[in-house]
């Protein structure tokens, strides 16, 4: 396991407060519980922001029609619905729910090109609510294989307050690489063509670049 690129001025910075603390609290506290406690929230902390950036070895394998989950997580929605921005129609929305403790890269979903990217600045709802598509910060990103095309929509929860797009048009796509990353509580939408067969459940816990979510039919 690796730590992603994004959290390298994270983990350095909680590790420099780490340091400073221990620094001042012997410095300057007489308690040593007072100290000890401090010491050991701050290191839960810092292995938690450790952990939070970690890049594990993900082995994509798809096959024709296939669609991987672009993260990790919990699927929160599935349901028929209409996708105002790009296709402007009928889809079958997925939604995939990321706690602070899942991985928050996001991956291509499908082999394709890169047809369209577009970020919009937005408000920070909860990212289970029905209005964070619509209203949140979010990146919309949508990939087409030649004959059908598959939109991906990062969306920033509460806590989540940076989205990152690797992805630019024209960008060839190749499911399970990177996509871009997510920091803390997010969400991640994908929008099929209706009548595809979609394969997970509500709730049902799925890990990124490996899962198949769905079948485009064809």
């Amino acid at each position: 396991m690796h730590i992603h690129k994004e959290g390298t001025r994270t983990i350095v910075i909680v590790f420099a407060l780490l340091i400073i603390f221990n620094l001042v609290a012997n410095q300057f506290i007489d308690s040593l519980f007072i100290t000890g406690l401090g010491a050991i929230l701050l290191l839960a902390f810092f292995i938690f922001i450790v952990s939070f950036f970690r890049k594990p070895e993900r082995n994509p394998v798809i096959n024709a029609g296939e669609v991987l989950s672009p993260c990790d997580g919990k699927v929160v929605v599935i349901e028929e619905t209409d996708e105002p921005e790009y296709f402007k129609g009928r889809r079958i929305q997925v939604s995939i729910f990321m706690s602070p403790l899942n991985v928050h890269v996001n991956y291509n979903p499908i082999n394709g090109e890169v047809k369209y990217v577009q970020y919009h600045p937005g408000k920070h709802l909860v990212a289970w609510h029905p209005k964070s598509s619509t209203e949140n910060e979010r990146s919309t990103i949508v990939i087409g294989d030649g004959k059908d095309e598959i939109l991906v929509r990062q969306i920033a929860g509460t806590v989540a307050r940076r989205i990152v797009t690797y992805s630019k048009v024209g960008d060839p796509a190749n499911a399970g690489d990177e996509l871009g990353f997510i920091k803390f509580g997010s969400r991640v939408d994908l929008f099929f063509p209706v009548g595809s067969e979609i394969v997970v459940k509500l709730n049902q816990v799925i890990t990124g670049a490996e899962s198949v979510i769905g079948r485009i039919k064809n």
